[in-house]
């Protein structure tokens, strides 16, 4: 999708052989032992022919010997227009989108692990399989990037080429892709290679003196090969999802608790594998109930792309990224807002028949003993008449009074008995039960701040913020009555009340005057970005602190208010956007 000039300059300037650079593009393609897959797409071939070279089996350089995620394929479709010109429509560009992403995409197994990325989950992600290699990629963008690509070994060193083309930097930085001195690498890396060399079965291992991004390129070469089992059974399997029908929701939004609800979906009559949807969720905590539209595209077979928001303009629109179950019932993921998702919900949808269906339960634990615990029930489906015997919840806890009954929700009055066993509980009405909804304790023995450690970005003057949202958890240690062991319970989010201190960082530190606000939701709002002449030295308001949840049970044994604490960085705003774009309607 360039100027076929400028391609071949790229190659020279990246330090490929001026032999391989011309050859015609088909003998370079014939020559790919793993072969490639053919482009059958008229339009596709005629966007990007131009620069991608076609053989008669359709096999086109470059995109032939690629598989990726949606998303993957959006940053180079955007890559293309923003660097090389390529001139395309908005519909024009989505329906080359949908076709690089279902016949060049990946099967679910590969995409699994990757989810978080796509999710636009902040998490501390380590590639085990090479330190190395996480090193070298993810110095700039997620690995989660690495992950949802599949090349064949020549179109890896290709990409390798292109990064240091474009980037030229990157070969001398720390943790680069090229090290000075012949190949010796950093000091750790030389030490490996070291140990490497020492007796196996035996035998010496030659030293490896390859530089960083070959190793880093045969690496990816043999651990993400274009050719693949779970792409060969997939795509022969591949077919249009079939999901119109009445769905559950069920969910947890950070700082919010538990979301019940239920999802419509149908078909779109104008677009194939895309989707309308209408849906109504409760936050169970709060009563709070939410109406929501949207529009949604499965990619693939089994990735969902969409968009919904509320009747109301000012409603935030949320996007919802989710993986469909091979079996067509059930799909997962995170529905999110904001400039930088910080906002979310984790989501499971089940599909809806004419049975009744048990979702879960308001509360995430009853203590032992207790009477008159009111608790709710959420589904569809549900009798409306019930007995109380209808309504079983375990040895130790009685159902005593049916307080309501719709067939989205029954109010129940329960008794716990004080020999009530702790531990998971199954919910089941009528003979239908969902697992381990709830839990049941003897006594809160402490309280967890999660995210463990959370990190914000300073803006509002010329960058726009990143907020972190913090929950506390009851935690009861079990029956051994020690922390961090298999007993332990997680007893859901509690209303603690919320504070910063200060994490003694630098001498004198105080940060906790000027790194930000933290309601008592558990929501913490960064202070703006840009020097501030309050502060010594007319410094910035980065800083860290501790964030510190304090709650006091009723009733639940602790002699005193339970305390947790979670660690905080407010750092700079995000001048450059690695994040993935979301993709979809």
């Amino acid at each position: 999708m360039s100027n076929p000039g400028a391609v071949i300059a790229i190659l020279l300037a990246c330090g490929l052989t001026a032999v391989a650079a011309s050859q015609p593009a088909t003998s370079r393609v014939s020559a790919v032992p793993e072969g490639g897959i053919p482009v059958t797409d008229e339009e596709t071939r005629r966007a990007c022919g131009s620069c991608h070279a076609t053989d008669d089996k359709h096999i086109m350089t470059r995109i032939s010997h690629r598989r990726a995620s949606p998303e993957n394929w959006e940053l180079t479709l955007r890559r293309m227009m923003s660097l090389n010109n390529v001139n395309l429509a908005p519909e024009a560009a989505r329906r080359i989108l949908k076709y690089l992403s279902n016949q060049h995409g990946l099967a679910p197994e590969e995409a699994r692990p990757a989810m978080f990325d796509a999710e636009r989950r902040l998490i501390e992600y380590s590639y085990k399989a090479d330190a190395d290699v996480q090193q070298l990629c993810s110095t700039c963008h997620s690995m989660g990037r690495v992950l949802n690509e599949r090349r064949t070994r020549e179109e890896w060193s290709l990409l390798l080429a292109m990064h240091r083309y474009y980037y030229p930097l990157i070969d001398g930085s720390s943790g680069g892709f090229r090290r000075s001195g012949g190949g010796g690498g950093s000091a750790n890396a030389q030490a490996r290679r070291s140990a490497a060399r020492q007796e196996e079965g035996g035998e010496r291992r030659p030293p490896d003196n390859r530089q960083p991004f070959e190793r880093a390129g045969d690496h990816l070469a043999d651990a993400f090969p274009l050719r693949s089992e779970a792409w060969t059974t997939w795509s022969a399997a591949m077919r249009a999802p079939r999901l119109d029908g009445r769905w559950t929701l069920v969910g947890h939004q950070l700082g919010k608790g538990r979301v019940f609800g239920e999802v419509v979906i149908a078909p779109d009559p104008d677009s194939p594998d895309s989707f309308v949807t209408r849906g109504q969720m409760t936050y169970a905590r709060t009563g709070e109930s939410v109406a929501r539209s949207g529009r949604a595209i499965v990619y693939t077979g089994f990735q969902w792309r969409g968009r919904s928001s509320g009747p109301q303009d000012a409603s935030p629109t949320w996007s919802e990224v989710m993986l469909v179950e091979r079996s067509g019932s059930e799909m997962s993921g995170r529905w999110f807002t904001g400039d930088h998702a910080e906002t979310g919900i984790d989501i499971t949808l089940r599909r809806v028949s004419s049975d009744p269906v048990v979702a879960g339960t308001d509360l995430a634990a009853l203590r032992a003993p207790a009477s008159g615990q009111r608790l709710r029930i959420f589904g569809a489906n549900l009798p409306p008449n019930p007995a109380v015997t209808d309504v079983d919840l375990g040895h130790g806890i009685r159902v005593t009074r049916l307080v309501s009954a719709t067939p989205q929700v029954l109010t129940v009055e329960v008794d716990v008995a004080a020999d009530a066993r702790p531990g998971p509980r199954d919910v089941s009405v009528a003979g239908f039960t969902t697992s381990a909804p709830l839990v049941v304790y003897a006594r809160m023995d402490a309280i967890r701040v999660v995210p463990r450690s959370g990190m914000a970005r300073l803006g509002g003057a010329a960058m726009e913020p990143r907020l972190e949202q913090f929950e506390a958890r009851g935690i009861s240690y079990g029956a051994d009555g020690r922390p961090a062991t298999a007993d332990d319970l997680d007893l859901g989010p509690v209303e603690a009340r919320w504070s910063l201190e200060e994490y003694t960082a630098t001498f004198k530190d105080d940060d906790v005057q000027f790194v930000g606000e933290l309601g008592q939701d558990g929501l913490f709002t960064p202070a703006v970005d840009g020097p501030n002449p309050k502060r010594s030295g007319n410094r910035n308001n980065v800083g860290d602190v501790w964030v510190v949840a304090t709650f006091a049970p009723d009733g639940g044994g602790a002699a005193r208010p339970l305390r947790g604490r979670a660690h905080l960085l407010v750092t700079v705003p995000i001048y450059m956007d690695w994040s993935p774009r979301q993709v979809g309607q």
